[in-house]
């Protein structure tokens, strides 16, 4: 059995791993990767971490997408040149994670120049080699142009689907609202709308809008009906301004301004050809609207597409909330919480997004127990090898406890008094009150600050936990959401709906309605060869005819007569 590594290298491989993602905000998994130098225990260590991850170790004669340096400037300067050396358009993504001492040398390749907050350029080498170094903070400058630029980059497959919208003229007269949590890989989707030749406007709430990519966006020439730090009310204005545009197309992240539109504005909904969701927590409500024959537009749903749900919800929120949780958590006094490397995690909800939480929590050591009412996807749980219990029960002995169901009152009162003093409660995405905050503060709870977007909540008995972002959605309030590439997936999808809608809005049922299987396919061909792989080619269908009836006589004990 292998041995666990000592504490300190965990500590460290989890924070250099996780300081790339912050800097670059790219994917772990699925990408090919090469370790030069360093010591053979801290390798060991972040190469079980990587492919924990679902990273992909590089085979000797393969190309890498990241190259994870920790030896010599001397050792790895030639492995970096030898790297470098790709067709255009080939990004390498050179990680500096020297444990110590930097393990590269930035001036032995000539000028570099920023390419975004933490991430250098180097022009002699190539414009598609850069350099990130996990051992200093990244620049707190927004430098929106720049990571909208560093996003554009990193979506081939958004790319080339609006390419195609675009030449075939399909969104020209059409008026589209993107009404997302507003930061650059958003912006990216809004731009390559219009340069497909739709009019765009943009609504965010208050607490998901980053003002200098919003900037960016007017800038553009697009109308933005969004500024963070917006009361309620003034949130619901500029809601309902988006809507007074009249767009005949809303592409929805919870599926609140489709039920605001259906709530405030029903006289827009016979002249819009629909709307696409892409959450689980916005398809419920909208499910149930359509059950009672009061939803008023088809609406795709994006989140149910494959190449969304097993991506996004899995390995995008899955690495994006673990470690926007632990950033946060590493801010604060170790005396603060009960975190530390090797504890025990749990993990509310065993759907998609929990999958992900629980295999990213697992690959940086944790302990992982999985509550989940479901008994099937409790046996899910077993099978990944997880241990599963009651939530009431799992959380008494927690360190960390990330609900991931999408589901109000999932941290209950109850839940909330049972966890153990000092945990660090964290959810995964999110719906109002998924954490029973305001239940806690009617018990007598005093939320007290102790970073930003981290406070502690002590009950009148003394009893306290640590609760981040009073239950927010945190991968996207104290990071910059899911990783590009994984988004790129998603908003693909949602350009596959937008032409579904543009086609054929006026056949579509007056209802929740799937996301035609082509549009998955499509994408996962595209992202295959964007990850540089290929596809087989598609299977061969049946042998007969459509039209002709099969054969349903057993052949196994021989002819039939």
């Amino acid at each position: 059995m292998p041995q666990r590594p000592d504490p300190a290298r965990a500590a460290w491989a989890s924070a250099a791993v996780r300081r790339f993602a912050a800097a670059t905000n790219l994917l772990v998994a699925a990408r090919r990767f090469r370790i030069v130098g360093g010591d053979p225990a801290d390798v060991a260590v972040l190469h079980a971490l990587l492919t924990g991850l679902g990273a992909r170790p590089a085979g000797e004669q393969e190309p890498v997408d990241h190259l994870w340096c920790l030896g010599d400037p001397a050792e790895t300067t030639p492995a970096i040149e030898r790297e470098a050396d790709r067709p255009r358009g080939a990004a390498l993504v050179v990680v500096d994670a020297g444990r110590h001492v930097p393990a590269v040398d930035e001036d032995a390749f000539g000028p570099v120049a920023p390419v975004r907050p933490g991430v250098l350029g180097v022009p002699l080498l190539s414009d598609d080699v850069h350099l990130v170094s996990t051992g200093r903070d990244p620049e707190t400058d927004p430098a929106a142009e720049a990571r909208v630029r560093w996003a554009r980059r990193w979506m081939p497959v958004c790319r080339s689907v609006a390419g195609e919208l675009g030449a075939g003229g399909l969104l020209r007269g059409s008026r589209i609202a993107v009404a997302m949590v507003l930061e650059p890989k958003t912006a990216v989707l809004a731009l390559l709308l219009r340069d497909a030749g739709a009019e765009v406007v943009v609504y965010a709430h208050g607490d998901e809008t980053d003002d200098a990519v919003a900037d960016v966006l007017r800038a553009a020439g697009l109308r933005v009906f969004a500024r963070a730090g917006v009361t309620l009310a003034e949130q619901k204005e500029l809601a309902l301004a988006m809507l007074d545009t009249a767009p005949h197309i809303v592409l929805d992240d919870g599926a609140h301004v489709i039920r605001l539109v259906h709530q405030e504005r029903p006289d827009l909904l016979p002249t819009m050809l629909g709307a696409a969701e892409e959450t689980t927590s916005g398809l419920r409500p909208l499910r149930a609207m359509a059950e009672r024959g009061t939803l008023g537009i088809p609406v795709v749903a994006v989140n149910d597409a494959r190449t969304k749900t097993f991506f996004d919800n899995r390995y995008g929120t899955g690495q994006s909330t673990v470690f926007a949780t632990l950033d946060l958590v590493d801010r604060l006094a170790s005396g603060a919480h009960r975190v530390r490397p090797g504890g025990t995690a749990v993990v509310a909800g065993f759907g998609p997004v929990g999958e992900g939480v629980a295999m990213v929590l697992r690959a940086l050591g944790f302990g992982v127990v999985v509550a989940e009412t479901d008994p099937v996807r409790s046996l899910q749980a077993v099978f990944a090898g997880h241990a599963v219990a009651p939530l009431v029960d799992a959380v008494r002995d927690a360190d960390l406890v990330v609900s991931a169901t999408g589901v109000r009152d999932t941290i209950s009162l109850e839940v909330l008094r049972a966890a153990a003093a000092g945990a660090v409660v964290s959810v995964a995405g999110g719906v109002e009150q998924e954490v029973a905050v305001d239940d806690a503060l009617a018990a007598g709870a005093v939320p007290t600050a102790e970073a930003a977007a981290v406070e502690h909540f002590t009950f009148p008995d003394g009893h306290h936990v640590v609760v981040l972002d009073r239950g927010g959605c945190i991968n996207v309030t104290a990071a910059e959401g899911n990783p590009v590439e994984i988004m790129d997936l998603s908003f693909a999808a949602q350009l596959g709906a937008v032409r579904m809608l543009l086609e054929r809005g006026d056949e579509l049922d007056r209802g929740v309605v799937p996301i035609d299987p082509a549009v998955d396919d499509a994408t996962a061909r595209a992202a295959l060869a964007a990850f540089g792989s290929r596809a087989a080619p598609p299977g061969r269908v049946a042998e007969q005819p459509a039209d002709r009836e099969p054969d349903v006589r057993t052949h196994r004990f021989g002819d039939p007569s």
